[in-house]
């Protein structure tokens, strides 16, 4: 069965990096655009990052435009996010989502189909 797996969240101070990890199984890795969202307390989800299998193209939330990395390893069906200078309003937890790509709406998350079950990250002093 499909899976995907996200790793990586911790907690980090303001102004520090972390890179997440999103394993995926149980498809043709190369058929799927695989992007990152968040959901923060009280909050709805958001979209993070995108990039789609098509193309590579990538797309990001304003907020987190240069600070954000997303990157793929097809190889090892695997989606990155590296994430720089991170700030409080960063703290979530982030999920990967799998669409049989490439989405309509990229930070949307009516597209995708399968999710994982997600990583905490926390960004505090």
């Amino acid at each position: 069965q499909v899976q995907l797996v996200e790793s990586g969240g911790t907690m980090v101070q303001p102004g520090g990096s972390l890179r997440l990890s999103c394993k995926v199984s149980g498809v043709t890795f190369g058929y799927w655009t695989i992007s990152w969202f968040r959901q923060a307390p009280g909050k709805e989800r958001e979209g993070v990052s995108c990039m789609k299998n098509s193309d590579e193209s990538t797309y990001y939330a304003d907020s987190v435009k240069g600070r954000f990395t997303i990157a793929r390893d097809n190889a090892e069906s695997t989606v990155y996010l590296q994430m720089n200078d991170l700030k409080p309003e960063d703290t979530a937890v982030y999920y990967c989502a799998a669409d049989l790509g490439p989405p309509a709406d990229p930070l949307g998350t009516k597209d995708y189909d399968y999710w994982g079950s997600g990583t905490q990250v926390t960004v505090s002093s």
